[in-house]
């Protein structure tokens, strides 16, 4: 059974949405507005105004207002903004998960869990790091002339205001992401979140006030891919951190690069690999293949599409996961007995269509789903694809759904191979019992993130990002630093 909306959820999605800027919501100057959609049952359930040119300036101009103000602030007021944001998270904990449940399908439990409670443990993490973001002190090796003596030292600046593109699968964390990573170093904030889920984070920039920030330190404008391009290319932003598609990352670090060498953090997709040992019990690698690619349907950039098992388990494994599927509750994401619901929006839903009947004409061997369910909302069978070799579309091309494709491998070198053969390499995961292979295999897999008998789990202090096609940058740890700072060296003589 579904749980009942909160009163104040109702009344949020009856507002007249447009964008938040300069410390409060603003009605869209354009006019034009974007439907809303529950995935789950296909109705609109809000409306939100597209930003025009005019609402792009405005938010560009008070951000930076707001840079001039908040760099300033002492380090030690950033971090307590942030950590009494993520108190008000928690405090409208419920709220915040069922908007962003009614706006993406995802499930309410995974809303409160990862959307939510992470948000929220991301923002104290980089608290943290306000009062310890500094530089070093040198001594340079240039030799005194007339007695006179050399000092240096580096210093940290916040770069500017920063334009955060933030995709639709997880539209309240990674906002967090993107804007605790600015507001801590003393940049400002532009986000630009999906067209398809804007709403969680207009309420979260309302907290965000409420928790002391100031205006204009963090702006929210709301559109389709235009909206984002003209942040990009607006004289007066000075960075873009970007997460989604490959494609679209591209689009995007061309644009910032042309735009007046525009600075530009890229978190993309790819086709990750899951690789497993054969001494990998048969129930623990089913249980790490669902957690690998198959929570929120897949619908996250570093899940694991291409599974890589011993020919000598292949079909016990593969059994084993069909017959779990199978046993899968596919339901409301409001229904909390739910284990399995919808893609995001119906564009989605069309696109893995189109790559099941892709693996058909090569002859794959589908063997459990493949079907689009029929109805309301955005459904799709959780699905499990054999493929005939590396070079099928399923293993090549990104799916961003509930589709684990199957290879079987021979040997590790094999193995090794099949993994790293791919322009992407954002994510990867193996799964021994054998440390000692793990540790010898690690250094051979092309992967910005490796997990060991894990996957897709983040901790905000490990550094993630991706190689090769997979992105530019890196978010958490304190690696972040870098993107979202500038490095000034000072020499003095004396």
């Amino acid at each position: 059974m579904s749980i009942s909306l909160l009163p104040a959820v109702q009344a949020f999605l009856q507002r007249d949405h447009g964008q938040f800027i300069d410390g409060q919501a603003r009605v869209a100057g354009s006019g034009r507005h974007l439907d809303v959609i529950d995935p789950a049952s296909g109705e609109v359930i809000s409306r939100v105004g597209e930003a025009s040119q005019a609402d792009i300036d405005a938010a560009v101009a008070s951000s930076r207002q707001g840079f001039a103000q908040w760099s300033k602030a002492a380090p030690a007021v950033r971090g307590g903004v942030l950590l009494k944001l993520a108190d008000l998270l928690e405090r409208n904990r419920e709220e915040l998960a069922q908007i962003e449940t009614l706006q993406s399908g995802k499930l309410i439990q995974i809303a409160r869990n990862f959307e939510v409670d992470q948000a929220a443990h991301f923002l104290r993490y980089y608290a943290g790091w306000a009062t310890k973001i500094g530089g070093e002190t040198i001594t340079p090796s240039l030799p005194s002339f007339n007695g006179e003596k050399y000092t240096a030292f580096t210093l940290r600046e916040p770069i500017g205001v920063v334009v955060g593109i933030v995709p639709w699968n997880f539209s309240t964390m990674i906002a967090i992401w993107k804007l605790a990573s600015a507001l801590v170093t003393g940049c400002s904030v532009i986000i630009k979140p999906s067209e398809f889920t804007p709403l969680t984070i207009l309420r979260i920039a309302e907290l965000a006030v409420e928790a002391g920030l100031p205006a204009g330190a963090l702006n929210v404008v709301t559109g389709a891919g235009g909206v984002g391009k003209a942040l990009i290319e607006h004289p007066h932003t000075d960075k873009v951190s970007f997460t989604g598609s490959v494609p679209t990352g591209l689009a995007v670090g061309q644009t910032a690069m042309a735009a007046n060498l525009t600075r530009a953090t890229l978190e993309l997709g790819g086709k990750n690999a899951a690789g497993f040992l054969p001494d990998v019990d048969v129930d623990k690698a089913v249980a790490g293949i669902i957690e690998a690619g198959f929570l929120h349907s897949g619908q996250i950039c570093a899940a694991a599409e291409r599974f890589y098992v011993h020919r000598s388990q292949i079909e016990a494994i593969t059994q084993r996961l069909c017959e779990r599927l199978a046993q899968l509750k596919i339901g409301s994401p409001l229904d909390e007995s739910a284990e399995f619901g919808p893609v995001t929006n119906k564009q989605h839903q069309a696109k893995l269509g189109q790559l099941f009947a892709k693996a058909r004409a090569e002859n794959c061997t589908i063997l459990h789903g493949g079907q689009l369910i029929d109805g309301p909302g955005c459904y799709v069978e959780p699905t499990v694809i054999l493929a005939n070799s590396a070079k099928d579309s399923l293993m090549t091309e990104e799916t961003f759904g509930p589709v684990a494709t199957f290879l079987p491998y021979d040997t590790e070198e094999e193995l090794v191979e099949l993994m790293n053969d791919s322009p992407y390499g954002l994510s990867a995961s193996l799964w021994t019992n054998d440390l000692g292979k793990a540790m010898r295999l690690i250094p051979q897999i092309q992967a910005g993130t490796l997990w060991v008998n894990m996957h897709t789990l983040l901790d905000p202090a490990v550094p993630f990002g991706g190689i090769k096609a997979s992105g530019v940058g890196r978010e958490f740890g304190g690696a972040f630093i870098e993107d979202y700072t500038e490095l000034k060296s000072v020499m003095i003589r004396y």
